[in-house]
């Protein structure tokens, strides 16, 4: 079987790929990539997810790309816009046709003596396989499983007669009009569904285990109006995005240093927009530090709107059984429901679940130390996207995606054709991602570990990072370069 050979392949067609292909197209324009994309459009999980009231959960002064001004009105954009702006992004920087939809990656295997990864892909609307050869791999894919939700199985709920949806799979044509509903889970998926069903349906209960942190942002940024009017586009872009990039740090480094204060300071938020007989110690409380899991962002409070308004409610408590006509709680009440949504998380999947092999030797993927929270120690010329858990994905997305393009250049520049990562010499053994919550816990040992420095110590701190990306060396104790090997039929000839 022939193979095309790239410098360069992209995987995964979302917010990182199409970041990637853009960057390469602007800062490595004689490198030829390719993107893979396993499903047949852009957008990735901003076309993927399609429940009631989908969006972002970070604000798109920061989601969008720092090249890419953001320019709709909202800063908490809905998944349709979302994937707009990412497609025109695409198209504007004329990476669309590099695009091969319904390719599947499957596995790459690195060849020492070739200096290239070969990558095989299965077409997903044909079923055939297809293979690839590339001097540089990039997985953008994310880590959300995207054929299968996080869904623990509940007792008795075969006996229940209504509709029982995932929100990862939500079906077409969806009726909620004058129907009780229950929504599980207390993330974003299940604060975002609840004021969008209540419109229509004749009741909503968020019927939680644990409470999460929420905090109403508005749905508009007001500086944003306000320098649009006055400012040129991208000044005014840069503006807010730094504004919004300085404020959420703030927060999180807060949260961190003073968590009960930080508590404190949200608990009266809250309370002041509960309405009267909500107890928010009960509902509102988390049992865990602030940023210990992500918080919960709602546009102009719209859920606690909700709650005044009397269209829904909100339910802490454990599930007993679910019962043909709704769900028993372990306290003994009942409730009612012809609908019941599991909101309860997501599944992890790393590279999209392709495997890797060194010279036919597989990877083991955990047992790797990560370089600059974007490379895997002793994988070469090899990078992978995952963004920030406690701000917003994209601003570390445009750091890997520019510093993939910073080591190419170098490479280039010193006649060198491979970087190969090193692991610290004194071991490492801390998680990749520090947060409790329950899709990360239950798929740590599936990612690889980081060490407890620079450059091996994932910070998650955009300001640190940009500093260690943009401005650091190159050339440092994580990482060795070395000149393409000379093939044996090559110092014959």
């Amino acid at each position: 079987m022939s193979s095309e050979h790239v410098d360069v392949l992209v995987v995964g067609a979302g917010l990182s790929g199409i970041g990637a292909a853009c960057h390469l197209q602007v800062e490595c324009p004689d490198r030829t990539f390719a993107i893979l994309e396993s499903r047949g459009a852009i957008g990735g999980t901003w076309d993927l997810f399609r429940y009631p009231g989908i969006r972002s959960d970070s604000d798109m002064f920061t989601l969008g790309y720092a090249f890419k001004p953001w320019t709709g009105p909202k800063a908490i954009a809905d998944g349709e816009s979302i994937r707009e702006y990412i497609v025109e992004t695409a198209r504007e920087y004329g990476v669309e046709e590099k695009i091969r939809f319904h390719h599947e990656v499957l596995s790459a295997d690195w060849s020492s003596a070739d200096a290239r990864w070969t990558v095989t892909a299965r077409r997903t609307d044909t079923d055939e396989t297809v293979r690839l050869t590339c001097s540089w791999l990039q997985v953008c894919s994310g880590y959300y499983r995207y054929d299968e939700g996080f869904r623990p199985e509940f007792p008795g709920e075969e006996r229940f007669t209504g509709q029982l949806i995932h929100p990862q799979h939500w079906p077409e044509d969806f009726d909620g009009a004058g129907k009780r509903i229950v929504v599980i889970g207390s993330g974003a998926t299940a604060v975002t569904l609840v004021p969008n069903l209540a419109a229509d349906a004749e009741h909503v209960t968020m019927l939680q285990r644990t409470p999460s942190y929420i905090l109403s942002l508005p749905e508009k940024d007001p500086l944003a109006e306000l320098v649009r009017s006055r400012l040129p586009a991208k000044v005014a872009y840069s503006v807010v995005r730094w504004k919004n990039v300085l404020s959420s740090t703030a927060l999180y480094q807060a949260s961190r240093r003073w968590p009960n204060a930080v508590r404190a300071l949200i608990r009266r938020l809250t309370d002041k927009q509960l309405p009267d007989g909500v107890d928010v110690d009960t509902h509102f409380n988390p049992p865990y530090d602030p940023w210990d899991q992500r918080l919960c962002l709602v546009p102009d409070g719209d859920l606690f709107r909700t709650l005044r308004a009397g269209k829904a409610s909100i339910a802490t408590d454990r599930i007993a059984s679910f019962t043909e006509t709704g769900i028993r709680l372990e306290s003994g009440s009942h409730l009612d429901a012809d609908v019941i949504i599991t909101a309860t998380g997501l599944n992890l999947l790393p590279m999209g679940g392709m495997t890797l092999c060194l010279d036919g030797e597989p990877v083991d993927v955990s047992e790797t130390v990560s370089y600059k929270g974007m490379m895997l120690s002793g994988v070469p010329n090899f990078s992978m996207v995952i963004g920030y858990t406690n701000a917003s994905w994209t601003l570390k997305a445009d750091l890997v995606n520019r510093y993939v393009c910073r080591l190419l250049r170098h490479l280039d520049e010193r006649g060198l054709a491979v970087a190969t990562p090193v692991a610290p010499p004194e071991g490492a053994d801390q998680p990749f991602l520090d947060l409790a919550s329950g899709y990360v816990q239950r798929s740590l040992d599936q990612l690889p570990k980081q060490g407890r420095r620079t450059p091996w110590k994932l910070h998650q701190n955009y300001l640190r990072d940009i500093r260690m990306m943009r401005r650091g060396p190159v050339e440092d104790e994580g990482i060795r370069f070395t000149a393409a090997p000379v093939r044996a039929e090559t110092a014959a000839a």
